[in-house]
């Protein structure tokens, strides 16, 4: 494939913190923000999470978040229609524009590498004086705006910015992370067989050369519809289908004979909640991966917290069946809790139980100081 010839290359976990640093002094000093804040241009493949990352760094701030989408727009439908009013010319902008001084949020002007051209020339105003042309619209003090777009080596519709609009913005090059992108399918309830497949396979969370990019191929993104799929039927002749449409065929043959495989330890829950001490660990690696996803993915999803320490109590035992490795990267998951079980809760309940339990101590070892840390 042909190099990108941006090297500014960051994780998405790097760039949700560029992120949220930035919008941090949006909030805190909006004016200076205004001025001294660069707006970001952020680069990747198609399905890396380029609009993920941001929309989650504005709910994470519990800001405003929108999505304008360029490449689907004519000039028109940035700037706004003319009417007469007074005699005179004015422009009505949109109404997804922000209006309010005191509001904050982020703006994100997604495919601006693959949007018209005359699209890209409204852009200009907007990104290097927050305004849009032709109209008295300026965007509140408050609001950063961040550009997205895809790479011409990514084989994907890109339009060449010019030196004049790339020249306004911080850049960066996002790389599909299997580490960081497992963190978040952790907090966002993906389905194990997926988290645990990624984890067996990272290589194939986004992979692109030797596909078929007119037809599915895996990315973060398709596999997250993965998990979907998987949620909503059991049918493994339907699956089959589904998944092979979502990521190929390659990578679709492997992913369902990993889940053909991980289906023999669909009794996880029960060996947590029930007796665990009977449990006999799998000695091959997929199998463990399948353990470890599953056991996660049922650790904060207890109904209320009597359930959740009984499961936590299951969790344990499994962790001291696991060798220290899978143990050590078990708990490192688990620590970022999920949907239901914030990060720092769930760090607690880990203390807790490491705390009355010396027998845990080396499972714990790695990553025992981050948690004392955080907490």
């Amino acid at each position: 494939m042909e190099k990108s010839f941006n090297h500014n290359v960051a994780t998405t976990d790097e760039i949700a913190a560029i992120i949220q640093d930035a919008a941090e002094f949006y909030i805190k000093d909006p004016e200076a923000a205004a001025h001294e804040q660069a707006p970001i241009m952020l680069r990747g493949a198609p399905g890396v999470g380029k609009s993920t990352i941001v929309k989650a760094a504005a709910k994470k701030l519990g800001i405003n978040f929108v999505d304008v989408r360029l490449a689907q727009m004519e000039r028109v439908d940035f700037s706004g229609l003319p009417s007469v009013k007074d005699g005179m010319t004015v422009w009505n902008v949109p109404a997804f524009w922000p209006r309010d001084p005191k509001s904050k949020g982020i703006i994100l002007l997604d495919e601006i590498s693959s949007a018209p051209s005359d699209c890209q020339v409204a852009a200009y105003s907007l990104v290097l004086d927050r305004r849009i042309p032709n109209s008295e619209y300026e965007v509140p003090n408050g609001w950063l705006i961040v550009a997205a777009g895809n790479r011409t080596c990514d084989r994907a519709v890109v339009k060449t910015m010019s030196s004049a609009l790339a020249n306004r913005f911080e850049h960066y090059d996002i790389e599909a992370n299997s580490q960081d992108w497992i963190k978040w399918a952790t907090q966002n309830d993906i389905h194990p067989a997926v988290t645990g497949f990624i984890a067996y396979r990272p290589e194939l969370l986004l992979k692109m050369d030797g596909q078929n990019l007119e037809q599915g191929w895996p990315s973060p993104r398709s596999w997250e519809h993965v998990s979907h799929k998987l949620k909503r039927t059991n049918d493994l002749g339907r699956l089959t289908k589904n998944v092979n449409g979502l990521v190929g065929d390659g990578a679709g043959t492997e992913f369902i004979a990993f889940y053909k495989m991980s289906a023999q330890f669909d009794n996880v829950l029960t060996v947590m909640t029930g007796d665990a001490d009977d449990f006999k660990m799998p000695s091959q690696a997929d199998q463990k991966y399948a353990v470890a996803s599953a056991a996660v993915y049922h650790l904060w999803n207890g109904k209320d917290e009597e359930e959740t320490k009984a499961r936590l109590d299951g969790f344990c035992k499994i962790l001291k069946k696991m060798s220290n490795d899978f143990a050590q990267s078990m708990i490192q998951s688990a620590m970022l809790g999920n949907s239901k079980v914030t990060q720092m809760q769930a760090m607690q309940y880990l203390m807790s139980k490491y705390a009355s339990d010396p027998s845990l101590k080396e499972k714990f070892r790695v990553n025992i100081n981050n948690m004392n840390s955080a907490l």
